[in-house]
């Protein structure tokens, strides 16, 4: 082909390219939008943004765009212009107005690989059916009546296996006992059996896959993800097959009191919602919480004042339940760990496992004087305030009392602290906020106070090397956070 015939066939593209890019001008040029870079076509800023860096920090990305343009910046990101948030009232503003004028908008290799019914992706009505379902699953009354006996067993299921001055990644411990405990309370698969392993591996695949690049070529880490999920729902169909063959019988098992058997009677999911809603709660309640797991074991290790205060609190519970002859923990256990509550705040606050939202504007909005079209994506960072100095003070610092007495930002007592301490609680969004609130936050929650509990009350850790947390942009520890534990009897 010779040259002269390429251009004829590229000239189409070239012109249409040009005149998107004219439109695009156009229509910024009515607009007051905020200052920014493009950056290059089609890719935008997109691979400087996905840059690892220390989850205990915004990355080098972050702090120039601040520097250079100020909290609310613009970009083109993930494919598409993008308004970027590290402003802590735009980010509770736009997750506020959720259904209004912003709604949830990820990159289609999301929806591809968790499913178009995953209650990440989905939007409108069908988000909130699909919310509705989990709420009432996770009730309150539940958590106490069932729940939390399953956490304490699943926590000391994986506790029981630490051996004495042994070397092991705390982190594949905290994904062991949440998966377990996932697997259990979805589909009330038991730990250790075959099939509870089989779907443990293939999770592991498919995980791989959701934090890749959606490269969707032979031996890419998302293509084995998409084979994996493939499985996975096979699985999780198998079973629906097999609890609708018996509850047609009339056969229920009291035991299987579980997502699957929930769904099954209380709702009209097709197999598809069924299927999805499953394996992305599976995700969502899994990779969280044993990241938060991970960086409590990191961030106490670090902080001796925070685990003898933890040890005070967690051995006066213990003894109060010998004294009343009891063994399993309760609810009203549950409630005086008032002091892990706060260890739980400053890790979700400093470790940032979820650091930014995916959300789209569906109509034209004006904030601070400046505009953000409809059809925009925008991307409020929950990190950026988490660690920002105008909020919390001292924000690298792990500082777990400053969550005592409602104190947020760690300061004095006076009037104007506490008033300051009010508006930081305001802007702490670990878990989202508005109408996507995490519909599991308080399970999550509940699996790190349990754990921490038999953890400082059996164990004293120390890191084996050096290790800490990354942003990719999921969290993790690149190393598995090795960990050597001694066990130690304080009662």
């Amino acid at each position: 082909m010779s040259h002269s015939e390429l251009v004829v066939l590229l000239l189409p593209s070239i012109l249409s390219l040009l005149l998107v890019f004219i439109l695009m001008q156009r229509k910024q040029a009515r607009f007051n939008l905020p200052p920014g870079n493009m950056g290059w076509p089609f890719l935008g800023e997109t691979i400087g943004y996905l840059k690892p860096y220390s989850a205990t920090s915004i990355g080098e990305f972050m702090e120039q765009h601040i520097s250079r343009y100020g909290k609310i910046y613009k970009s083109n990101l993930f494919g598409e212009p993008t308004i970027v948030s590290a402003d802590a009232g735009l980010n509770r503003f736009i997750l506020q107005s959720e259904g209004r004028l912003f709604e949830c908008s990820y990159p289609r290799s999301i929806g591809g690989i968790l499913g178009k019914w995953s209650m990440l992706v989905l939007v409108g009505d069908m988000h909130r059916n699909m919310r509705s379902i989990s709420l009432n699953f996770l009730s309150h009354a539940r958590l106490r009546s069932h729940l939390l006996k399953e956490v304490e067993k699943q926590t000391l299921l994986v506790l029981s296996s630490w051996k004495e001055n042994c070397t092991f990644s705390a982190q594949d411990e905290a994904k062991k006992f949440t998966f377990n405990l996932m697997a259990k309370h979805m589909m009330s698969l038991d730990p250790g059996k075959p099939e509870t392993e089989q779907l443990k591996k293939e999770y592991v695949t498919f995980m791989k896959g959701v934090v890749s690049a959606p490269l969707n070529f032979p031996g890419t880490p998302y293509r084995k993800a998409l084979k994996s999920r493939s499985i996975i729902l096979k699985f999780i169909e198998q079973k629906m097959e097999e609890r609708i063959a018996r509850l047609k019988e009339g056969v229920e098992d009291l035991e299987e009191d579980d997502l699957l058997g929930w769904v099954l009677k209380h709702s009209n999911l097709s197999t598809e919602q069924i299927l999805d809603l499953i394996l992305s709660l599976l995700f969502a309640g899994h990779e969280t919480s044993s990241v938060s797991i991970a960086l409590a074991i990191y961030f106490l290790q670090a902080c001796p004042g925070a685990i003898q205060q933890l040890k005070e609190e967690h051995i006066e519970i213990s003894r109060a339940k010998k004294q009343s002859g009891e063994m399993e923990m309760n609810w009203d256990d549950y409630k005086k760990m008032e002091f892990t509550q706060c260890v739980i705040s400053e890790t979700l606050r400093l470790g940032n496992v979820v650091r930014f939202l995916h959300r789209k504007a569906v109509r034209d909005v004006r904030y601070k004087g400046y505009d953000i079209p409809c059809g925009w994506k925008v991307l409020p960072v929950i990190s950026a305030v988490h660690l920002d100095s105008t909020v919390f003070d001292q924000p690298q610092q792990f500082n777990p009392w400053r969550w005592q007495h409602n104190n947020a930002r760690g300061s004095s007592t006076c009037s104007s602290a506490a008033a300051a301490a009010a508006a930081s609680s305001n802007y702490f969004m670990p878990f989202g906020g508005g109408p996507r609130l995490c519909a599991g936050s308080e399970l999550a929650k509940l699996e790190m106070a349990v754990f921490i509990h038999h953890l400082v009350l059996n164990f004293h850790w120390e890191l084996v090397g050096a290790d800490q947390a990354f942003a990719f942009p999921f969290v993790d520890f690149p190393k598995g956070l090795p960990i050597r534990v001694k066990h130690h009897t304080v009662i």
